[in-house]
């Protein structure tokens, strides 16, 4: 900025010396790293979300005078509004082209690669099966990787294979409101799963009318009709969701992962997906909200808020913009509030979820009647279920460390955007200020006192009290100057009752025309029948006029 030069109103201006810095934080492990992009960077990962629907503000762009500072300026707080704006979203906050552009170093390896070539070494031992294509970011999940398979004696049939981290595979479980494994195995690296492929897709494809094959982005960021279920829809769907989760529950067994995309739809039936991820140690797909309360902490709570979003997208058929809720839109049925307000309002987030129990005796799932003939089976031997037993405790535990450490930072952060507002500095200002008064006025006040005790120390005028039959102090008798003229002379002293403590040397005498006398000390009165010419002959008739007068 030159001399002279005035402030642009609203621009930030930067010394050309510094260099540019973007500092990312993360909000799980609290903790910041800095990266450095070009705009060229900015403008391609846009160029990939375009796949999304979404209107993105980014900056656009700018071929002359892109080098001036305030145009760098204002680049600069748009970008941050961008990534503000990304991060904000959260489906595009979980998408792997996102974290690769904040996190390059924990997201550098291509995924879909490294899956293809685990099944395909797989598949060299087993004939029977055939990969047909990937399926690409058809799921949210990083490092799952989906893939459509065949069996060459059946060509007709489709399945879908997803490829995992590495996991120690449970019995095969039979329950009607269960989506069965059809094979499934492990290794050292990596596990893989087939299930029947569903050309109908998950639950969230029939609310947001989208097909199973198209990329997650396209499918749910940002869907053309927003159109709830049917209430005899909500009532079936959510009362069989609750069957299985209060058989998982029973059986000790750890999930944590609901919503629309893990239930599958087979006719009028729902079905649970991905059991496995509870023993993969993979987070929630709704982990960044439920994180944020500490009264949230256990599986069978975590499941419970999980299901109040699922309820919330069958009814309106988006998901809910924040969390806690304080507000419902119109429903098809107040019963329906009512399982909502206690599952995502800010007094349930705050005084914790009700149980599976009390949701199935809540009016709206209770009067739902299941017809189902196939029988649960869930066998699960001694020693996986004392692993399973563990396995939750570890994510509980895991969970209630994370909510404190979140607690604490936003804490901090309050604190530390308290103390730096604006308000708070004027406050702090007006108060030194005060201060700063007070603390010259007691100086004032106290400076004053020791001056006025050194005056009075320096007159001698603080002598003791004497009775009348005490004999004369003879520190007072040479305070007036009497001394020896005095001696031999009729003095009489009479007792007063001055109320004075402490006077000036020039007060302690008055002066009589008639030539007696009187000195005034505290508790003491002189008096002298002789006149001043006589006990003082040097003492000038002019200045006894004067005394006189006054």
């Amino acid at each position: 900025m030159a001399f002279m030069e005035k402030l642009p109103a609203g621009k930030v201006l930067l010394d050309d010396t510094v260099p540019l810095t973007a500092a990312i934080e993360a909000s799980q492990s609290l903790q910041s790293h800095t990266i450095v992009r070009r705009y060229s960077d900015f403008d391609l990962l846009n160029n990939s979300l375009q796949i999304a629907g979404l209107s993105l503000p980014l900056p656009p762009k700018k071929l002359i005078g892109n080098m001036d500072r305030e145009f760098i300026a204002e680049r600069q707080k748009g970008l941050q509004n961008y990534l503000n704006v990304i991060t904000t979203n959260h489906i595009l906050s979980n998408c792997e082209l996102v974290k690769k552009f904040l996190d390059p170093n924990n997201y550098s390896a291509n995924y879909t690669e490294i899956a293809l070539q685990h099944v395909s070494m797989f598949f060299r031992s087993e004939p029977k099966w055939e990969v047909v294509e990937p399926l690409k970011d058809i799921g949210w999940r990083i490092r799952k990787k989906y893939f459509l398979m065949k069996i060459k004696n059946q060509p007709k049939e489709r399945l879908v294979l997803s490829w995992q981290c590495p996991i120690k595979l449970l019995p095969s479980c039979l329950h009607p409101y269960i989506y069965r494994v059809t094979f499934a195995t492990a290794n050292e690296s990596s596990a893989l799963l087939i299930r029947m492929f569903n050309e109908k897709g998950t639950l969230k494809d029939l609310i947001y009318k989208a097909k199973p094959k198209d990329p997650f982005l396209k499918k749910y960021c940002n869907p053309k009709k927003v159109q709830g279920l049917e209430l005899q829809q909500i009532k079936t769907y959510g009362r069989q969701v609750l069957e299985v989760l209060k058989f998982l529950h029973d059986k000790g067994f750890p999930y944590g992962h609901l919503h629309t995309s893990n239930v599958m739809l087979d006719g009028d039936t729902c079905r649970l997906l991905d059991l496995e991820n509870s023993l993969l140690g993979l987070p929630s797909f709704y982990r960044s909200y439920f994180s944020q309360f500490r009264k949230i902490n256990t599986l069978e709570s975590v499941d419970v808020h999980c299901f109040g979003h699922l309820l919330y997208e069958m009814t309106y058929g988006r998901p809910p913009d924040s969390v806690p809720v304080d507000s419902f839109p119109p429903a098809p049925s107040m019963a329906v509030v009512a399982v909502l307000e206690s599952t995502l309002s800010c007094e349930a987030c705050k005084n914790g979820m009700p149980t599976v129990s009390r949701l199935l005796q809540m009016p709206l799932f209770s009067d739902v009647l299941l017809t189902t003939s196939e029988k649960p089976q869930f066998k699960i031997p001694t020693k996986l279920k004392e692993a399973l037993r563990i396995a939750k405790e570890c994510i509980e535990k895991r969970l209630i460390e994370e909510q404190k450490q979140i607690h604490q930072h936003r804490r901090l952060t309050r604190a530390q955007s308290h103390h730096g507002s604006e308000e708070e500095r004027k406050r702090r200002k007006i108060l030194a200020r005060k201060k700063s008064k007070r603390s010259a006025v007691e100086n004032n006040e106290e400076h004053s006192a020791k001056y006025s005790n050194s005056n009075n120390s320096g007159s001698g005028a603080s002598s003791p009290l004497t009775s009348p039959s005490s004999p004369t102090p003879p520190s007072t008798a040479a305070a007036l100057g009497l001394g020896k003229r005095c001696k031999g002379r009729d003095v009489r002293v009479t007792s007063t009752s001055s109320t004075s403590t402490s006077t000036s040397s020039s007060s302690l005498t008055s002066f009589e025309h008639r030539g007696a006398l009187t000195v005034s000390t505290p508790g003491c009165e002189w008096r002298e029948p002789r006149g001043l010419t006589q006990l003082h002959p040097e003492f000038p008739k002019r200045n006894f006029e004067e005394s006189r007068n006054l």
